[in-house]
This record gives structure tokens, sequence and C-alpha cells, in this order.
């Protein structure tokens, strides 16, 4: 069974990377808000602000500066944590480029020490439209396997092996993206909705992911048995990159 489930009997913690302050709603507000619900303390880190290269309504209002519109950036992305029940960080490493050093590498392997996560959410790997977003992925990945090294602050407690998802891509063909886990997000669409309209910076976007979400849960109610059939009518898809260890295929 996928521990992006909600009904997981791991401990209640997952992380999400979001490589600018805004992907974390569009990508995967449903399993943060969800997750949240069911106890789960839900921890979002933003690399960056979009300041750059997603900010184009705040840029064309004029006389915003660099720091203006950051702090614009962050005060929607704190309004849109808040209504999904996350915790959030800010990394701030530059946006167009995202560059990430040694130290912020290792600022995140300590989030993960400290939250000991039960799955983690993050970018594709590839996406020839956005460098930020791999890259985002790839100190995800990296930061993963640090934590998991005994060597690394000996003594404290290690990582264990969190299934790392790949949430939804703008362009899912051209980033070799693929779903394969589907999550039904339709009791707490109204928060990720909430959350989405937080995005003031972003509002071309709004009714996009909206209906993606409705996409994703058509595709979602086809995927479940009879048995478990339920009214889904919102749900948001992933990519798991790691593999499951299972007690049985049924």
């Amino acid at each position: 069974m996928s521990t992006l489930s909600p009904t997981s009997t791991h401990r209640k913690t997952g992380l999400v990377v979001s490589a600018h302050s805004a992907d974390f709603v569009w990508r995967a507000g449903g399993a943060i808000a969800l997750h949240a619900s069911q106890g789960y303390r839900m921890m979002v880190v933003c690399l960056s602000f979009g300041e750059r290269g997603e900010s184009a309504k705040l840029w064309r209002k004029g006389g915003q500066t660099i720091e203006s519109v950051k702090a614009a950036r962050r005060d929607e992305a704190l309004e849109a944590a808040a209504i999904l029940g996350a915790e959030i960080q800010f990394f701030d490493l530059g946006d167009y480029p995202l560059r990430v050093s040694d130290e912020a590498l290792m600022r995140l392997v300590d989030v993960y020490r400290d939250l000991l996560p039960s799955f983690v959410l993050s970018h594709s790997a590839e996406d020839p439209y956005n460098a930020d977003h791999p890259l985002a992925m790839s100190v995800t990945r990296e930061a993963r396997i640090i934590a998991q090294a005994e060597g690394y602050k000996p003594g404290q407690q290690i990582l264990g092996a969190p299934p790392v998802y790949a949430f939804e891509p703008h362009q899912t063909e051209q980033c070799n993206w693929s779903p394969n886990t589907f999550l039904d997000i339709t009791e707490v669409w109204d928060r990720k909705r909430g959350a989405i309209e937080a995005m003031a910076g972003q509002e071309h976007l709004w009714h996009y992911y909206t209906r993606v979400a409705l996409q994703r849960g058509v595709q979602a109610k086809r995927n479940i048995g009879i048995t478990a059939a339920r009214n889904i009518e919102y749900a948001e898809a992933y990519m798991q990159l790691t593999p499951n260890v299972v007690e049985s295929l049924a």
C-alpha cells in the first residue's frame, strides 16, 4: 500500500519541497490538506519565492523591487499554507536561476532529520521549461540520502526510506512524467481552492489547476475497484520514484 494514503500507520509527517512559493499549492495542495486533516504534521520547504520567473503580474504593476515582490509572494505562500494546515520554511535561494549551496543542502538534510517524513513530494525529475524544478527534485533526493547516513551527526535518529513522489508538472509529456498514483482530494477541495486563490500573483493558473484536478478525478475513479467505488470528483496525480515494499500484490 502506498504511504501517500492518509490511512498510513507510519509516523504522521510529510515533507513537500517546492522550487517556488506557489508550486506546492498547484501541485500538492490537496495532499497537504488531506494529510493535515488526518493529523499529519505537514512541512513545506520553499527553495525560492519565484520572484523573477513566476511573478509576472506583480512586475507588470510597475514600481516593484526584488524585495517587494519577494514579500508579496511570501505573504501569499504563508496564507496558502495556513489554509492547507501546513508549516512552511523559506530558504530564499534565488529564482531564475535557483542555486543550491552545500549549506542550503545541509539545511534541508536537517529538516529531514527533524521531521522524519513518512513521504516526500517534489517536482518532476525533468522539465525543459523550468530548470529550477528538476533541481529542486535533485536536491530533495540528495538530502534524503544524506539524512539516511549513520555518519551524519552520529547519535541522531537517521531517516528511513520514505517514498518519494514527483507531483504533476505543467507540461507532463515534455517532462517524461507519467502518473502511477492518484490521490482523492474531493473532501478537501475547498481548502485547496482557497489556497489557490491566495496565490494572487498567478491568477491565470487558478482555472487551469482546477481543470487538472477535475480531470485527474475522472481518471482516479476509473482506477479503483468496484467494491471501493466512491464519488471522486477531484484528485491529484503523482509519479512515485521509489519502489514499494509490500506483503501482497492484491
